[in-house]
């Protein structure tokens, strides 16, 4: 078959399972099966596929029509600017989450110029996005750790750190569990699991296949937050923040929590969209 032959079967199916995106998604697929950029297939629409290729792409069309993300088809997300791989072990990193990152940054910033040193923990860090993005545009003055409960995350998170060229500390921890009160942070920062149990069942498909343990933040959502905050002073050095990503309507509960945690100089940033993302308090 043609390439324009095949675009268009793939479209139609897609199409027809009300798959959102459909001719980007078969485009980007089609490209990265022939591993070829996406222009290829305009300046060569009459080209014949081989039948291997062929068959290769209709299995990715198919996982793509079964609401799989295109993310966890093509082991690729952008983020900050680098690539990660990622499946369906780390939740796909988000451009939301870079709100949170250009915080941390701006903060760590102001603390370089009074220490020579600064540390850095990343909780929950999944495919390890936020940490090694921070190792890398933060530079040598910063120390970077990260943990997550899932050893499958973990290991996607050091192949990704080994990928962009990061020196991040990896370490297996139920949150603070497994990390010795010894160590102590000027930042630590988080996007741990903040969606309502029952918000869950009302997520599109393709979240759905999103790992549950890095979306379920219990009854309202707030679980993980808690437990972070109450513990985080544990670790935090004197004057140390802690920074978080959060859902749309969790502003108030957040610094409510703070408030009764005795943390001061709350303060939240808004999302491009306009949306309150990133919550952050000293200790």
């Amino acid at each position: 078959m043609k390439i324009s032959e095949v675009l268009k079967e793939s479209i139609e199916l897609l199409d027809r399972n009300g798959i959102e995106d459909s001719k980007l998604s078969a485009r980007r697929l089609l490209a990265n099966t022939l591993d070829k950029e996406k222009e290829y297939l305009i300046i060569h629409s009459d080209k014949e596929i081989s039948n291997e290729l062929y068959e290769l792409y209709k299995t990715k069309i198919e996982r793509l029509k079964n609401h799989e993300p295109i993310q966890y088809i093509l082991n690729h997300q952008e983020f900050m600017g680098f690539d990660f791989f990622v499946d369906s072990n780390v939740l796909i990193p988000q451009p939301d989450t870079e709100n949170l990152v250009e915080e941390v940054i701006s903060i760590a910033n102001k603390i370089k110029k009074e220490k020579s040193e600064i540390r850095i923990l990343d909780l929950c860090t999944g495919s390890g996005a936020i940490a090694i993005s921070l190792a890398k545009l933060l530079g040598s003055k910063v120390l970077v750790y990260a943990s997550d409960i899932s050893e499958k995350a973990l290991k996607i998170a050091e192949e990704n750190s080994m990928k962009n060229s990061a020196n991040i500390l990896f370490f297996k921890s139920d949150v603070f569990k497994e990390i010795s009160e010894l160590y102590r942070f000027d930042i630590i920062v988080s996007n741990p699991p903040y969606i309502e149990t029952e918000t869950i069942k009302t997520l599109s498909e393709e979240v759905k296949r999103e790992p549950i343990i890095a979306l379920d933040g219990g009854k309202d959502g707030l679980d993980f937050y808690r437990q972070i905050v109450m513990e985080a002073k544990k670790y935090l050095n004197s004057k140390g923040y802690l920074a978080f990503e959060i859902g749309y309507n969790q502003k108030l509960a957040l610094e409510e929590i703070f408030e009764q945690n005795d943390y001061k100089n709350i303060y939240s940033k808004k999302d491009l969209s306009g949306n309150d993302r990133v919550v952050v308090a000293q200790r």
